[in-house]
């Protein structure tokens, strides 16, 4: 009888060891504040991301509640509300005035990042935007002065940094290191490849390194399918750190995607470590001994791409910031930099001459 198979099989000890998912109860994350969330925008990054991060904080005891999303588009607003039970709004003013919301995730498009992002604060509500925080780094600015003024959390979305193999590679950097060289292929006509992509390696490059000072880049348009318009499809990107550290970003939107996207080099002295598309870890510490690797086991019952990509690291550490437990691994201020990476880039390619950093305000 298969029953009787089952009940004498490693498989029954198990399935009956709830910790072996990862659901087994946790007083102690049960016992904190409760938090309602909202989310405007439930685009794809939103579904496929966000949301089952925030479903998945849930079944590990989080007490957070998708309590309000706002999406124009009435199929995707009324299929969130019936799959987590997120009250719609068509209107992200009625929400925000008809909830009591302790943080709201801006997922909508970027160039209403700003408007978003600055009703929320005004009703005294905490916010996580999408990457890039805004198209303007004036309205980025303001957004930032108005976060701090009004002693709000005002956090972007830099996943990769909560990602496990770019968490630890962050405790493994050689000390002082000399140089950063990173690659980030995504082969899809419709993404502005700075803006859309290759912002997170700026992230990055800011999270290791410390603060750019100078930016020097060289791109080229040699294709014509990318549908964006966008002035460049390759390009070469040289920074130059405060802390006498360089570095290189080769970025492509013209190479295909996933086959490998990306990796990111740090050498320090005597020392060197790598990332290898945001999922191995490589360090090389020792000049007979063996490279040291961190990589996960596949497939991993306890692998999801919500944690692996980041995201709920993201959210958590959102949330134990509006609860006061912790402070930001992201803050505006970092998207701010992020994006002034992404800006200055643009401007080297266009005026053929390295940028001086921090950009003055009205640039």
């Amino acid at each position: 009888m298969l029953e009787d198979t089952f009940a004498h099989s490693p498989m029954k000890k198990m399935f009956e060891n709830a910790d072996v998912y990862g659901i087994g109860y946790d007083g102690e994350r049960a016992a904190k504040k409760p938090l309602r969330l909202g989310i405007i925008g439930t685009g794809g990054v939103a579904q496929s991301k966000h949301i089952p991060a925030i479903m998945r904080l849930k079944t590990i005891w989080e007490p957070v509640a998708l309590a309000a999303v706002s999406v124009r588009n009435p199929l995707q607003g009324q299929k969130v509300e019936e799959m987590y039970g997120a009250k719609w709004y068509a209107d992200y003013k009625e929400m925000l005035l008809s909830e009591q919301l302790d943080g709201v995730l801006v997922l909508s498009p970027d160039e209403v990042h700003y408007e978003h992002a600055m009703a929320c604060m005004e009703k005294g509500i905490h916010v996580l935007v999408e990457k890039p925080i805004t198209r303007s780094l004036q309205q980025s600015r303001e957004l930032c002065k108005y976060a701090d003024s009004h002693n709000l959390n005002l956090m972007t979305v830099s996943n990769k940094r909560y990602s496990p193999p770019y968490y630890r590679a962050k405790r493994l950097i050689p000390e002082n290191p000399a140089m950063i060289s990173a690659k980030f292929n995504l082969g899809y006509d419709y993404v502005d490849i700075l803006e859309g992509g290759t912002i997170h390696i700026f992230d990055l490059a800011r999270y290791f390194m410390g603060d750019a000072e100078t930016v020097s880049a060289m791109g080229v348009r040699k294709y014509d399918f990318n549908k964006t318009g966008y002035p460049f499809d390759n390009a070469s990107i040289n920074l130059s750190f405060k802390s006498g550290a360089i570095g290189n970003i080769c970025t492509s939107t013209a190479a295909l995607s996933l086959k490998p996207w990306e990796r990111v080099e740090i050498y320090g002295e005597k020392k060197w470590l790598a990332v290898e598309d945001q999922h191995t870890l490589i360090l090389n510490d020792d000049e007979q001994g063996p490279s040291k690797v961190w990589a996960p086991v596949v497939p991993n019952t306890l692998l999801f791409d919500e944690e692996f990509g980041g995201f709920m690291g993201l959210i958590e550490n959102f949330l134990e910031c509006i609860r006061g437990n912790a402070e930001p691994l992201v803050t505006g201020w970092d998207g701010h930099r992020a994006y002034e990476l992404v800006v200055a880039a643009r401007l080297s390619i266009e005026e053929k001459t390295p940028i001086q950093l921090p950009l003055p305000e009205g640039v």
